[in-house]
């Protein structure tokens, strides 16, 4: 039936309260009232091709953003349909949320209950991305994405590049045969000399195929050239042939997904949503819906009515005090306290705090904090006899994820900032978060109100109806908006940063200055990279609507491919709250290639807690990312549950993202993720049960492996699963290995291949954080590859690490190395730790000296440099290890940026990398004689050194982005200074130059305090739990 009725004010409840009355009137249907459920009844408008919900039941129908014209009787209309939605399967739908409780590692539907709550409106919106990402996805590239270096061949192997490569083709175990190729074949050559043999044999396969690594999960395909597939590399290197198997593409395992075509989300912002057509003048009472927040022109305020606890702490101060404040990002904009009271159960303080801020000057994001300090006296807070501790804090946002503006009463469950302060700082969670306490039974609350008005306030997306908007209402994937004219000129307020980049200094734009003139500044002093950019962006007063307004027209007009992606990575950090600026970064990555994605995906993940709503621009394009590239997904996949696992503040917001990637991943990946959760909880409950089985003893008896081989397998470990650390490895059987350690030392079987079998060794951690391990090797996989850009391949082993939940993950063990440790102990017990021939006697016997030399200079090298920049300590001969070909490397990075071990409040190192003497006689070095090799040492060291300082940008971005993640040696902005100050940025090149050579000269003359140090450490603490069991 149709039903014409008047677009004026009618929200969706009451346009459907219409519609009941309509149908009771006419009878013809048989339950009118179930209308009125908004589980049953859904109302639809259409906008092009697509079909939009109108999701909000209190949304105003003018408001929605869809097509109108005028009637014949010059009415207003537009066309709406009510429809019924599709009855699930309360059992299957059951299951399926349990399935994926147990993927996510946390339980959503028990905190969806309101359809619109944030949550379920995220939903929503990530099922937009997710469906159109779906549609688009090519899945025969998914399935079969390869892995391709971006680096030229190394130095070391580009001779081998001259012959041939044998390479043997495997087809279901009725064909076999090899070739040898040039390396600059494509997988397609091989394929079309495979047909030719099938030809001859008259035979043909009108299947698609493609080329699998036998025995991996990996494939070759594209229009790569062989030399540039990863495994292709490894078989060079290790000096094997290349083993391929030909599948039909109708015989892998097909991601099945299960498509929701749901209709679109409104975003609450449809055509209706400008200043201009919200404002109130010269409207009639029955006219007004909306009132916009720019009218708003009085200073905020919020009355607080008290605070009660359920159980009182043991440890509770004399009196308390509330702070709150207005924040933006990690900014705070304007604070208020009240008054100190008595701490009780209930303290009530029914009084208006007001604010330095006008309300029309909030910007989207903004929120409302709490704190609840401690303080000594019964004075005012702020007064030099108050001391104040942080006992209780949460936040409230103050505009919505629909832009409008929060009203009322509210009672908000505190988080306790007990024996937590270090993981509090260093999160950020304090003006980060809008979450509450869970735990609301036994949970601080504190109750205020905020002013009420007749009608929604909302922040507009503009000015006028064809202003610039940054609302996210559209796909990061999209376009950005067309330029528009150039706005006022009274713009900016300069405020004074104490945070700005080395080397990108720019004045801080002048009141009534000229956008255009800025612009223009901008472009001339930053080479067209945008350089400057954050730190002019740092200057903005973002409570000075006209000055917000000029800066996004100028981001607008942004030449995205100008923009360094350094810069957009900067973009995305603490510093910068504003919904438009990072919508500009997130533009930029979009052309990033799938190598590059994975590259900064650690931080990316990280700098989702600084968006202020679920859902947003980046939260939209990791969902597609990871959803176009299984080896994207996969770590997706593991980075995102970490986080939901260990990190309270955040888990809503890393849960709906995880939950949108699964639903869209398809059913191999689902299978795969099953296998790798159950056998991480399954050592995870190993490792349990063997610190508890032997409590009290650091060196676990012979008995210990059986008792834990039999758990396994009596437990539900899965017999084969990918590795997480590597998912191109599928692993069979498990050996529990000899360990005296507790860590879990297991070898896996990879799946048969025709090629020897080498077991994957893994190390399984259970109570140890490995997240600052990850972000060390994956710097150390960034400095290789800056390095590779410029020829200089040293050799650096970013061995697997991987982070799979709170103080839980697992370790790859390198094979064929041993600990310098063991190796000084094989030359004569203690004594070869003074002597400075043993590492070298030890080489002799292992393979060609001169190659090994070769190999140990450039990676002594790389590991010298790479742990002075990044300040790694806790330096021994037990955490430093080498391969039989003579390949240095480096494992355990608990102490980073400087922070060095202490004994008795002394610092047990002197030097600021290891170069110790033994090291420096394998270079030919002996009591400081020259040496060729010594010499191309110090060479190969500067020009990595130097290298990196023409990336300290990009270095100091990525731990910066890392700040949030809460590590304790990565706490707060100080930090980076060590960074700083160890790439010499306010220097020259040749100072810089000239600072690593002194650095050099010092390890070598200091050389034996280090061997010292060691003997000390392998007399008091031999057999550390740390790696130690890498011997």
């Amino acid at each position: 039936m149709h039903l014409k009725m008047p677009l004026q004010c009618h929200n969706i409840t009451v346009f459907k309260t219409m519609w009941v009355l309509c149908i009771q009137a006419q009878n013809c249907h048989p339950d009118p009232s179930a209308i009125l459920d908004p589980e049953r009844y859904t109302v639809l408008f259409s906008k092009g091709k697509d079909w939009y919900e109108a999701y909000d039941d209190s949304q105003i129908i003018r408001t929605l953003d869809m097509p109108r014209w005028y009637d014949d009787n010059d009415l207003l209309t537009a066309h709406i349909v009510l429809e019924e939605t599709v009855a699930v399967d309360c059992e299957v739908k059951q299951k399926w949320n349990q399935f994926l409780a147990f993927l996510i590692g946390h339980d959503l539907e028990k905190e969806a209950s309101d359809k619109h709550c944030e949550l379920a409106y995220t939903r929503r919106k990530l099922a937009s991305s997710r469906n159109q990402e779906l549609r688009n996805r090519d899945e025969t590239l998914y399935t079969t994405e390869p892995w391709v270096a971006n680096t030229p061949v190394p130095n070391d192997l580009k001779h081998l590049l001259n012959r041939k490569l044998s390479v043997t083709l495997h087809y279901m175990d009725q064909i076999n045969f090899s070739i040898r190729v040039d390396f600059g074949a494509t997988p397609d050559i091989l394929l079309q000399f495979f047909r030719r043999v099938l030809a001859q044999e008259r035979r043909e396969i009108s299947d698609t195929l493609v080329l699998k690594v036998t025995g991996r999960e990996e494939f070759l395909s594209g229009d790569y050239p062989l030399k540039d597939f990863l495994w292709v590399r490894q078989c060079l290197k290790e000096n094997q042939g290349l083993h391929l198997s030909i599948i039909p593409i109708s015989q892998l395992v097909q991601e099945t997904v299960h498509f929701e075509d749901s209709p679109l989300v409104d975003a609450f912002g449809g055509s209706f949503r400008s200043h201009e057509e919200l404002c109130l003048k010269g409207k009639d009472l029955e006219d007004i819906y909306m009132i916009s927040l720019w009218e708003c022109d009085r200073k905020f305020r919020v009355k607080l009515l008290g605070i009660d606890i359920p159980t009182f702490p043991n440890k509770a101060p004399r009196s308390v005090y509330v702070e709150a404040a207005v924040i933006f990002g990690s900014s705070v904009i304007s604070s208020v306290s009240s008054p100190p009271k008595l701490f009780t159960e209930e303290v009530l303080w029914n009084e208006w705090l007001c604010f330095d801020v006008i309300l029309k000057d909030l910007p989207r994001g903004v929120k409302l904090g709490f704190t609840i300090n401690a303080c000594s006296s019964d004075t005012s807070p702020g007064s030099d006899d108050t001391k104040a501790k942080v006992l209780y804090f949460v936040n409230l946002l103050l505009i919505d994820y629909r832009s409008v503006l929060s009203q009322g009463c509210f009672t908000l469950h505190m988080w306790s900032n007990h024996d937590h302060d270090d993981e509090i700082i260093t999160c950020q969670a304090d003006k980060l978060s809008s979450a509450t306490n869970p735990d609301s039974s036994n949970a601080m609350a504190i109750s205020f109100l905020l002013d009420h008005y007749s009608f929604p306030v909302v922040l507009p997306t503009s000015i006028s109806p064809n202003g610039y908007s940054g609302a996210p209402n559209t796909s990061v994937s999209q376009s950005k908006s067309a330029p528009i004219s150039a706005p006022n000129t009274d713009s900016f307020k300069p405020v004074q940063d104490e945070g700005n980049e080395p080397g990108t200094s720019i004045s801080a734009p002048q009141s009534f200055c000229p956008i255009k003139a800025c612009l223009s500044r901008l472009k001339e002093t930053n080479d067209c990279c945008g350089l400057n950019l954050p730190q002019f962006l740092r200057t903005v007063d973002w409570t000075n609507s006209k000055a917000v307004e000029d800066v996004h027209w100028l981001l607008a007009n942004w030449d995205l491919t100008e923009l360094d992606v350094t810069v957009a990575l900067e973009l995305l950090s603490m510093d910068f709250a504003d919904e438009t600026v990072r919508r500009l970064a997130v533009q930029r990555l979009e052309s990033l290639s799938n190598d590059s994605v994975l590259k900064y995906l650690l931080q990316l993940v990280q700098t989702i807690k600084v968006e202020p709503y679920h859902d947003s621009f980046l939260a939209r394009y990791l969902l597609q990312r990871a959803l176009r590239s299984k080896r994207i997904g996969h770590f997706f996949f593991w980075y995102v549950r970490g986080e939901v696992t260990s990190c309270l503040y955040f888990r809503q917001r890393m849960a709906v993202l995880l939950e949108a990637y699964l639903l869209g991943c398809g059913q191999a990946m689902l299978d795969g993720f099953v296998q790798q959760v159950q056998a991480v909880d399954t050592l995870q409950e190993a490792a349990v049960m063997i610190k508890r089985a032997y409590p009290e003893k650091r060196d676990l008896p012979p008995s210990a492996s059986l008792k834990l081989q039999e758990f396994l397998q009596e437990s539900r470990l899965p017999t084969e699963f990918l590795l997480p650390l590597d998912p191109r490895i599928k692993l069979d059987k498990c050996k529990v290995m000899a360990s005296k350690k507790k860590p879990l030392w297991l070898e896996f079987s990879p799946i048969p291949s025709p090629t020897s079998a080498t077991p994957v060794g893994i190390i399984f951690k259970q109570g140890d954080d490995l997240r600052q391990d990850m972000l060390v090797i994956q710097t150390l996989a960034v400095m290789d590859s800056i390095w590779q850009e410029q020829s200089l391949h040293l050799n650096l082993v970013p061995y697997g690490c991987i982070s799979t939940g709170h103080n839980i993950g697992m370790i790859e063990i390198v094979r064929d190395a041993a600990t310098i440790a063991a190796v000084q102990r094989s030359q004569g017990e203690t004594n070869g730790f003074f002597r400075n021939d043993a590492l070298f006697e030890w080489l002799k016997s292992k393979c060609s000296l001169q190659e090994i030399v070769n190999r140990f200079v450039k990676s002594c090298a790389g590991y010298c440099v790479a742990t002075y920049v990044l300040g790694i300590g806790d330096r021994h001969n037990d955490n430093i290890m080498i391969t039989d070909q003579g390949n240095l490397f480096h494992i355990d990075f608990g102490h980073i940026l400087g922070n060095r071990k202490h004994f008795l409040g002394v610092s047990r190192e002197r030097v600021p990398f290891v170069l110790t003497p033994d090291f420096l006689y394998v270079m030919g070095r002996v009591k400081g004689g020259n040496s060729l090799y010594f010499q191309r040492f110090r060479n190969v060291c500067t020009q990595a050194y130097l290298a990196l300082r023409a990336h300290s940008r990009l270095l100091v971005t990525l731990f910066s982005l890392m700040l949030l993640s809460g590590m304790p040696e990565l706490s707060a902005v100080e930090d980076m200074r060590y960074l700083r100050e160890a790439l010499q940025e306010d220097k020259s090149e040749a100072e810089a130059k000239d600072h690593f050579l002194q650095q050099i000269d010092m390890c070598e003359q200091l050389g034996w305090t280090v061997q010292a140090n060691w003997l000390y450490v392998d007399a008091v603490s031999q057999g550390t739990e740390r790696f130690s069991f890498l011997v």
